[in-house]
């Protein structure tokens, strides 16, 4: 199958974002595809203030858009945009890195007010790298995510419901199957 890269622009590390990826990254395994995620936060700081286009670790994570053969992109909305830890990346990367890729653009906020950063801020930016493809994406609300102590995550039904509609259209548009395997119930 496919491999997806999932790369989480989120600067928390106990983010709704981030584990909102890495459970669709499950639902897409499920598929049969590979998936390697990427949490832009895990990049030294340094590499991403300085524009440090030579950095190891960002000739590294350049290395994994070129492999990936689709990508999502999950990030939290702030001031009514993606984050500024993704935007340091994108910044970062080859013009065209996205160029042949299949993408699936993901956010998270607090308010319905933030509903459109997909489709005004976020997609202008991805389409001007190329890709083949960019899939209907969504957004969900912060309060339809919850962590349990144990960190579990729990998506509120008609969210999860949407997200495993646009997650398996990806999943189609990069030729995997969408019926989850038995094992994974």
């Amino acid at each position: 199958m496919a491999t997806v890269l999932s790369v989480s622009g989120s600067p928390s590390a106990t983010s709704r974002t981030g584990r909102l990826l890495r459970h669709l990254d499950q639902r897409l395994v499920a598929q049969g595809h590979e998936v390697i995620p990427l949490d832009v936060r895990t990049l030294p700081p340094e590499a991403l203030l300085h524009a440090d286009f030579r950095h190891p670790a960002i000739v590294e994570a350049t290395a994994l858009f070129r492999r990936a053969d689709g990508v999502v992109i999950g990030t939290p909305v702030y001031k009514a945009a993606y984050s500024g830890l993704l935007k340091a990346l994108l910044d970062l990367l080859p013009q065209y890195a996205l160029t042949g890729k299949t993408v699936l653009p993901l956010a998270t906020g607090g308010t319905t007010a933030h509903v459109l950063v997909i489709d005004y801020a976020l997609r202008p930016v991805l389409n001007s790298m190329g890709p083949a493809h960019i899939t209907p994406g969504w957004f969900t609300l912060d309060k339809e995510i919850t962590v349990g102590d144990d960190g579990t995550l729990t998506v509120a039904p008609a969210a999860a419901e949407a997200l495993a509609q646009v997650t398996d259209q990806f999943s189609r548009a990069l030729g995997g199957r969408t019926t989850l395997l038995a094992a994974t119930g």
